[in-house]
Order: structure tokens, then C-alpha cells, then sequence
């Protein structure tokens, strides 16, 4: 990973946050707010996740984007795509719930939301992170470590889930990560990036 990081060492990184369908979107607003403090914060959430994402707690500097959104300001050739603009904005990409339904698109290539059309059209120079989350059944499906073995191919970096017990009441492992470790995973990866340019430059 070719990351350029030279170019916004003097402004704040601009971290692009995605929720997918997974209880597990009920930590989203936590999240945003871990990263609002430090970075500059957009955020996607599919259909699926504003089942479970608390809308009036996320920060207030925080603009959130839906399926709704986007076509809704698109109406002629040469106008914005939302998909496009958010990842030409975007430095970092975490998508976290990534639930199983979701992973599956991607490695599929399957783009039928806005999640998943930024995905597709992400420019892989730039990091994207991803936190499943999921039943322990579905986290130890063949078919989940064939679509990471895909994902990793593209240079997409898990932070991987935690055992525990989960939403469905079941125990082991396929919880999200928690937001402040999904955070400093985040940061600490920009920030050593970060040194390795400077290093380089200077």
C-alpha cells in the first residue's frame, strides 16, 4: 500500500465511516465520535444499519449518507455521484459493523448500495479497514474465509471480531471489535505511515 499522506500532514485526516447491517451498528454513533475527535468525519450507513444506528446521537460535525442520497441531487450528465465524491474526499475508509451479508457483496463485486459502490470504486493506494461482525456459525462459515482471503488479495486490512457473548445470545467469537480499539488501530497505522514519509523525505 502506496499510501500519500505528505499532502494532508497539515490538515486532519478525512476518515470515511461505514456501518452495514449488524446489531452491532448500535456502537456506529461511539465510533463516530472516536474519530470525530481526531479527524474529519463522513458516514454511510446501509438500509439494513439504521435498524440499529442511533441517528440523533451522532456528532453534530458528522453528515451521515443513505441509499436515499445518492441520486437524490443527481439529475444530469457531468453532475456529482456521491459514491465517487465520498471516496475521491475520503483518506481512510473503515467499515465497521461489516456484517456477513455485506462481505459477501464485496467479494463478490457486487455494488448495489451506496456502501458498496464506494467499495468498488475505491482507489486501493488508500487504506480500508474492515470489523465483521457476526453469529460465531456465520463468522466460522467456509464461505467467510474465502471472501477474506479475497478481501486481503484487494489490500484490505481486518480488525478481527471478539469473542463474547453476542446479540443472539450465543457465546464466542464473531462480536465487532470495539470502537476505541477499531480507533487506535486506525490512528496508530495513519500516524506510522505518516513517519515512514517523513522519514523518507526528510
Amino acid at each position: 500500500m502506496n499510501m500519500q499522506v505528505d499532502t494532508v500532514t497539515r490538515r486532519k485526516p478525512r476518515i470515511l465511516l461505514a456501518a452495514s447491517g449488524s446489531v452491532a451498528a448500535i456502537k456506529f454513533s461511539n465510533l463516530c465520535h472516536c474519530f470525530s475527535e481526531w479527524a474529519e468525519v463522513k458516514a454511510v450507513a446501509s438500509k439494513a444499519s439504521l435498524n440499529f444506528v442511533d441517528k440523533p446521537s451522532l456528532p453534530q460535525d458528522v453528515t451521515l449518507y443513505t441509499d436515499e442520497d445518492e441520486w437524490s441531487s443527481w439529475n444530469k450528465i457531468g453532475d456529482p455521484v456521491l459514491h465517487i465524491e465520498l471516496r475521491r474526499w475520503a483518506d481512510v475508509m473503515i467499515i465497521a459493523p461489516l456484517s456477513a451479508n455485506t462481505l459477501a457483496k464485496i467479494a463478490g463485486g457486487l455494488c448495489d448500495n451506496l456502501l458498496t459502490c464506494i467499495v468498488r470504486a475505491w482507489d486501493y493506494s488508500k487504506p480500508l479497514f474492515i470489523a465483521p461482525a457476526m453469529n460465531t456459525l456465520m463468522w466460522n462459515n467456509p464461505f467467510t474465509e474465502r471472501h477474506l482471503v479475497l478481501l486481503d488479495e484487494l489490500g484490505i486490512t481486518l480488525i478481527p471480531p471478539i469473542k463474547k457473548k453476542l446479540a443472539c445470545g450465543d457465546y464466542g467469537n464473531g462480536a465487532m471489535a470495539e470502537p476505541s480499539l477499531i480507533y487506535s488501530t486506525v490512528r496508530l497505522f495513519w500516524e506510522s505511515q505518516a513517519r515512514k514519509q517523513s522519514d523518507g523525505t526528510s
